[in-house]
């Protein structure tokens, strides 16, 4: 049993935890069943096997993922935005998470990768 993310941003330390681990299938369970994930860039990766698919390649190569200290969250209700500035200050990183029923919350729109158009 995963340690569930009781605040939006809980989710993003969990993230980093569990892909530092190798573990596809921990990462795969900070997402709804139907979400939607901006990734690899200029695709999308829709539901949580397609997720749990694209984590076990990704994390196959054992990247190293470090803590970025969190953006202001937004709340409205159930639904929360969450953001993060990279280290290399190349765009932002933005996901709309959704409050479940039992407290925790979920990814529900992951955009991982965001950078500003150039020029």
């Amino acid at each position: 049993m995963y340690e569930k993310a009781m605040r939006p941003e809980d989710i993003t330390r969990l993230f980093v935890e569990r892909s530092n681990a190798g573990d596809a299938a921990g990462v795969a369970a900070l997402y709804e069943q139907d979400a939607v994930m901006a990734y690899p860039p200029g695709e999308l990766t829709v539901g949580r096997e397609a997720i749990l698919a694209l984590w076990e390649k990704v994390l196959a190569h054992r990247p190293v993922f470090e803590p970025e200290a969190p953006l202001p969250t937004l709340v409205s209700g159930d639904i929360a935005l969450t953001s993060t500035p990279p280290k290399d200050g190349s765009g932002a990183r933005a996901q709309v998470v959704r409050r479940q029923p039992d407290g925790s919350w979920l990814r529900l729109l992951d955009q991982p990768e965001f950078a500003p158009p150039t020029g």
